[in-house]
């Protein structure tokens, strides 16, 4: 066959095929867009201002142990109940086994679930302190998250301090189905007895805080707190809208929007988050007024030691069946 009738899909026999080079690693990125403003701003300049744009504010997610850095003295922190680990007690199956998500969830962040609970101080006050790894299966709440929120309230409770929880989760686990709807009765039952020892609780909303997270524990804290244009609510704002067929008012479910409808206390800035929640203590505890000299002083520890703390390799599993 000529040249001119071989079609086009015809491969000539002379034609010898070439790997293509691998593309090489120049190092690290150095630059990151924001999602707020468009601006392309520098790693390091952004880690500093703990990950809020200096241009619009826009508030970056965070990792648990950066969270936990902010918030925490040095010093002062003791893990709890890393040991707990999930149960496929349904044999759920959906794209892929539960039980294959729970071995890649685990590789990825190195935690056996998607909550860390502590007992720390912050500014001086003994405090339980738990916070959600999203990175864990989007910070979801089975069984083991119930266990240890639950947990941390009872510790309080016993200790007579107060409590602080930072969400950031998608809900219930769905991979757990009821067993993880239950977590919500669980947690706030434990959280009603700290309640009626008088002792306070802040609930901290982080982007996002949606499902049964919202619609338990995360909105009965005597004190709401959250980051600026978190998303807060139970469903999404998609499944409203087509739920509805209505068009959402703009910025439906932020956090600017809750405030202006009564739904949260206050928004706070992440470089402000550990001064105002030692000012709430102190008022709520009905300590000395803090003076504005020593909340100047009032800063985060030292991430390097938080980590060591937290970033050790987690424990054997302890399983944990889901009647517990």
């Amino acid at each position: 066959m000529s040249n001119q009738g071989r079609r086009w899909f015809e491969q000539r026999k002379e034609f010898v095929g070439k790997v293509k080079e691998a593309v090489t690693d120049d190092g690290p990125d150095l630059w990151t867009r924001c999602a707020g403003c468009g601006d392309t701003l520098f790693n390091d300049a952004l880690e500093a201002n703990q990950l809020v744009c200096p241009l619009c504010g826009h508030h970056f997610r965070i990792d648990v142990v950066e969270r936990l850095t902010l918030l925490c003295d040095d010093g002062t922190i003791s893990l709890h109940d890393d040991e707990l680990h999930p149960v496929d007690a349904l044999g759920f199956v959906d794209s892929k086994p539960y039980t294959t998500r729970i071995k890649q969830s685990r590789a990825k962040t190195g935690r056996n679930d998607a909550f860390v609970a502590i007992s720390a101080e912050i500014g001086g006050i003994e405090c339980e302190v738990g916070s959600f790894d999203f990175r864990y299966m989007g910070g979801s709440m089975g069984s083991v998250v119930g266990e240890a929120i639950t947990r941390l309230f009872e510790r309080a409770l016993e200790r007579n301090v107060p409590a602080i929880v930072v969400s950031a989760s998608g809900g219930a686990r769905m991979q757990e189905g009821v067993l993880s709807l239950m977590q919500m009765a669980k947690t706030c039952a434990a959280l009603a007895r700290l309640k009626e020892r008088g002792m306070p609780y802040i609930s901290v909303l982080t982007h996002p805080t949606t499902g049964g997270v919202a619609a338990s524990f995360a909105m009965l804290g005597d004190v709401i707190l959250a980051e600026p244009q978190a998303l807060i609510g139970f469903a999404g704002p998609r499944v409203i809208q087509q739920t509805i067929g209505e068009e959402l008012p703009e910025g439906f479910q932020t956090s600017e929007y809750l405030i202006e409808h009564g739904m949260l206390d206050a928004i706070v800035n992440r470089g402000e988050l550990k001064r105002t929640i030692v000012v709430l203590l102190s008022q709520l505890l009905g300590r000395d007024p803090i003076r504005p000299v020593e909340i100047e002083t009032v800063d985060g520890g030292s991430r390097d030691e938080i980590a060591q703390v937290l970033t050790k390799p987690p424990p054997p599993p302890r399983i944990v069946a889901p009647e517990e």
